[in-house]
């Protein structure tokens, strides 16, 4: 049984009104600017994309990025990303405007909502994809190159892919999600710890699950 359920996702940004006119026309969502964020509507509340303003520049490799459905790399280049690396692999890696990598995949069909999955770093992947599986309720897959979670309740994209990394967890993650859940001990009993409980200033939790990745937590009773 699910211990919380996908609510929707958070990206970090400089220029909430830049970076939300990038990451709607990548994803196919309406923006809405609101001051210091960006809400990118979709057509249900899981579909939904907050770009949100922080003063920090990136100044690391992501730990998570978006991957993404397109026709042509050349589609998001357009809009303002730059190339990484186009050669490695059967997907392009490329930058955003404000220097965090996403991976293009393209289609000769792109879907209206362009988002295909999450992909995260993990020191241990299959340990972390397990935790997450047993926290959205699915169970966690693993292969010879990565492990993932797939058909999470609500999700609006395919599924959650975690690659095993060398290297630690030096800065806070410019992407995450969010989660729904009935008490927060079923969290923390679980593993995650609270980063920033809920205040006067937010009415979520921040937490972070074993590995240290952000996400944030709205606690909805059951009725």
């Amino acid at each position: 049984m699910a211990l919380a359920r996908y609510r929707h996702l958070c990206i970090d940004s400089n220029d909430c009104v830049a970076m939300g006119d990038f990451w709607s026309a990548v994803l196919g969502l309406p923006a809405e600017p609101r001051g210091d964020e960006t809400l990118l509507r979709g057509p249900t509340p899981q579909h939904s994309v907050w770009v949100e303003t922080v003063p920090e520049p990136v100044t690391a490799k992501q730990r998570v990025h978006l991957d993404v459905h397109a026709g042509s790399v050349d589609d998001v280049l357009r809009l303002g990303a730059t190339p990484l690396d186009l050669e490695s692999f059967g997907w392009k890696v490329l930058r955003d405007p404000e220097g965090g990598e996403l991976c293009v995949f393209e289609r000769e069909e792109v879907p209206a909502y362009r988002l295909y999955e999450l992909a995260v770093d993990a020191q241990d992947a299959e340990r972390i994809a397990t935790w997450w599986g047993d926290v959205l309720g699915v169970p966690a897959q693993h292969g010879p190159e990565w492990s993932w979670i797939e058909g999470v309740p609500g999700a609006p994209f395919e599924s959650i892919v975690f690659a095993p990394v060398p290297e630690p967890k030096t800065a806070k993650n410019r992407i995450h999600w969010d989660v729904t859940v009935g008490d927060l001990a079923l969290l923390t009993s679980d593993g995650a710890t609270v980063l920033r409980p809920q205040d006067d200033e937010i009415s979520w939790t921040v937490m972070a699950d074993p590995e240290g990745n952000e996400f944030c937590a709205w606690v909805e009773p059951a009725s």
